[in-house]
């Protein structure tokens, strides 16, 4: 059985909601670590699909002038979701930052990887998120440190999960999707 598109747009709403990215994290306990209040989780984290960031250049010697000192470039990271941590007390963005890769239909291991490459090479640079409108008045600037974590399917080829392995990233297996969940993403659809 091959990995449809439905499987991963389902993945990709379920993991948008804060809760189901908790059980996400919870599949990897490092991760879920890293949650400032276990207690309250829901309160702990942000969760920005499809992300995108404000990467900061500085202008070279011959653009610059008085008065802006960098460029700023709006930029789709080629992840799926960022998780960004946060202080449930007093609504601060924290350092930590985790990059979820949903492995996609078609999609062979130097894609994936390189998806994760491409966005280490974005968040090298000096960067900002585009927060969510509800969250919009937290400071957004980029944390200390981003990690990966991808998930992929049972059915996944195995050279896939042997790549991730051996490349020492962090994956979950993600149990298959039921007929009936894929029944009610396609009607939504209609």
């Amino acid at each position: 059985m091959s990995i449809k598109p439905s499987h991963y747009e389902q993945l990709l709403c379920q993991y948008s909601d804060r809760l189901t990215a908790i059980s996400l994290l919870k599949q990897h306990r490092f991760y879920l670590e890293m949650l400032p209040s276990l207690r309250r989780p829901e309160e702990s984290l942000i969760t920005i699909p499809l992300p995108v960031v404000k990467v900061r250049q500085p202008k070279s010697l011959s653009e610059s002038r008085l008065s802006s000192p960098n460029i700023q470039e709006a930029v789709q990271l080629p992840c799926d979701l960022a998780i960004m941590m946060c202080d449930p007390e007093w609504k601060i963005k924290l350092g930590s930052e985790i990059l979820i890769f949903i492995h996609r239909p078609h999609e062979d291991f130097s894609h994936l990887l390189g998806r994760w490459r491409q966005t280490q090479i974005h968040l090298e640079k000096d960067y900002e998120w585009l927060m969510p409108i509800q969250e919009a008045h937290m400071l957004s600037e980029g944390g200390d440190k981003f990690y990966p974590l991808f998930v992929v399917f049972e059915h996944t080829l195995e050279r896939i999960k042997k790549g991730l392995k051996g490349s020492c990233l962090p994956y979950i297996i993600q149990q298959s999707i039921s007929e009936e969940s894929e029944e009610i993403l396609e009607s939504i659809k209609e």
